[in-house]
């Protein structure tokens, strides 16, 4: 994989797509838990997201994104990750 793949970047909260599937699997406890590890100790972990077409596609740490958006964090910790062909 190339090097630029795995280096960690903030992309803006707004411009990470969520598919519809990944949705359905949200636990509010576990975003409100998220959110205060945050604002204690920032944003350890960065999400994964993978670039297609126009957009972010969101692959991996979906409550971590949602306790974002809930702090009103506009930016977000990504490493950008290559999509899985099936």
């Amino acid at each position: 994989m190339e090097d630029h793949l795995m280096a960690t970047r903030k992309v803006a909260v707004e411009d990470v797509y969520i598919p519809v599937k990944r949705k359905k699997s949200l636990e509010p406890k576990k975003i409100e838990a998220i959110a205060e590890s945050m604002i204690d100790e920032g944003q350890k972990t960065p999400i994964q997201v993978r670039q297609d077409e126009n957009r972010l596609v969101l692959v991996e740490g979906l409550h971590r994104l949602e306790a974002c958006r809930a702090l009103g964090e506009d930016m977000i910790k990504a490493i950008f990750v290559q999509a899985r062909r099936f």
